[in-house]
């Protein structure tokens, strides 16, 4: 055996097999992170829901499918929310928050104004004003831990005005409803 002999032993041979299963594996690892890092963030900062029912016209449809803000959530006025299942009723809710602990809330039902800590809200986002009163006792000031929601479709919409749903336990609420993402010709912010 000569030197170029021992030379020729001792390259290493390059399979094309080799290439195609290291690009593979390195694929499937990439794949494997991004599906753990989608997990994470739908388990503790987002979730999907979809409308069912139209107590919320014209802001959002029924079917309309939303994602939910959950991260680090405090009930705000004015923010549209999903509220998990309760004993009154089966399945999730989304409504728009009118007034937390603490505020104090009237509704004229003669012009279905809604005044918060005395100062009548501008709602122009209602579908039409709100002349329904429904059965349930709307109190002066809303106690703490607790929010009064209500559809923007105030006359179709079973809300803390019913008896069925009340006020809401702040623990209740699963977060923030921030974007439509389908059907496309409605994508877009919530506002």
């Amino acid at each position: 055996m000569d030197k170029n002999d021992i030379k020729e032993s001792t390259k290493i041979v390059k399979n094309p097999a080799s290439k195609y299963s290291c690009f593979c594996f390195e694929w499937l690892e990439s794949l494997i992170q991004a599906i753990a890092f989608i997990l994470i963030l739908f388990t503790f900062f987002f979730r999907t829901m979809k409308v069912d029912g139209e107590s919320m016209m014209n802001t959002l449809h029924h079917n309309d499918k939303i994602f939910v803000s959950k991260w680090n959530y405090t009930p705000k006025d004015g923010d549209v929310v999903t509220i998990v299942k309760g004993q009154n009723y089966d399945k999730p809710i989304v409504k728009r928050i009118i007034a937390t602990e603490g505020q104090s809330l009237k509704i004229d039902f003669s012009d279905g104004s809604v005044f918060v800590n005395g100062e009548k809200l501008d709602e122009s986002y209602i579908k039409e004003p709100m002349w329904l009163q429904e059965d349930g006792d709307i109190p002066e000031v809303i106690p703490e831990g607790y929010s009064f929601v209500m559809g923007d479709n105030r006359n179709n919409s079973a809300d803390s005005r019913s008896k069925a749903i009340g006020l809401i336990d702040n623990r209740d609420i699963i977060g923030k409803v921030i974007f439509i993402f389908y059907p496309f010709n409605r994508i877009g912010v919530v506002r």
